[in-house]
């Protein structure tokens, strides 16, 4: 008979199963709502109901013995410094468990283990709603300062376009005023005839030379042969 038999083991040995619930509690103080199944939940709430209530407590001791099961330095504080002043009225009874119906493929019971002051998801998007809301006022707000904007600019260009108008006028005039200087340069310093042209006393065009040697009239050495290549032997007299 199980007389006297406390806990369930849950199919694993005492070190693993400690190594589990470390694992569940950190995940537990840090999001404040975990998905496990009912027996781990109902083993579990009475060990996370002992480390809230160490926090309360706000000793040193307290806070090395939350350290042994949490692990981390920034949950043990936030248990200490968020959870526990939050359930300072409360003797007890911080978790509850939900009941989710049995899971698909293994059948296994699953619950829901989350503090009982925990914000329900409802109430956090009406919040959210309302933060939305109020960006959205404000970006109608800078929409509306980002016209301004731009017509303020809209009205500095044009402010600035007669200015511009009056600069290409300028312009405009230099390089009419250019030509009327070429012209004047041109009369008063006439082109100079080419060297050679003034030597021949003629127009100054190149005139196309004469060959070398005319056609049919061209040298042969006698060291060569009709081909043009040198002989290899000396050739015989006579």
């Amino acid at each position: 008979m199980r007389h006297g038999v406390k806990g369930r083991k849950l199919g694993r040995t005492t070190s693993h199963r400690e190594a589990l619930f470390r694992n569940q509690l950190q995940s537990l103080m840090d999001k404040e709502r975990i998905v496990t199944t009912l027996p781990k939940a109902k083993e579990l709430r009475p060990l996370a109901e002992r480390v809230i209530t160490r926090g309360k407590q706000g000793t040193v001791h307290a806070r090395r013995w939350a350290l042994r099961w949490l692990l981390r330095r920034d949950l043990v504080k936030k248990v200490f410094d968020d959870i526990a002043p939050r359930f300072r009225e409360r003797p007890g009874g911080y978790l509850r468990i939900v009941k989710l119906g049995p899971r698909q493929g293994d059948g296994a019971e699953m619950a829901v283990i989350e503090m009982v002051d925990r914000v329900a998801p409802a109430a956090a998007e009406k919040g959210a709603g309302k933060d939305a809301a109020a960006g959205g006022k404000r970006g109608k707000d800078a929409a509306a300062r980002g016209k301004a904007a731009a017509k303020r600019g809209a009205a500095a260009k044009t402010a600035a376009k007669p200015e511009k108008a009056a600069k290409g006028g300028e312009r405009e005039e230099a390089e009419e005023e250019k030509p009327e200087k070429a012209a004047k340069s041109a009369k008063k310093k006439p082109a100079k005839p080419p060297a050679r042209a003034k030597a021949e006393g003629g127009t100054g065009k190149k005139e196309p030379r004469e060959p070398r040697h005319p056609k049919g009239e061209v040298k042969r050495s006698t060291t060569q042969r009709a081909g043009g290549r040198k002989p290899t032997t000396p050739q015989k007299t006579g």
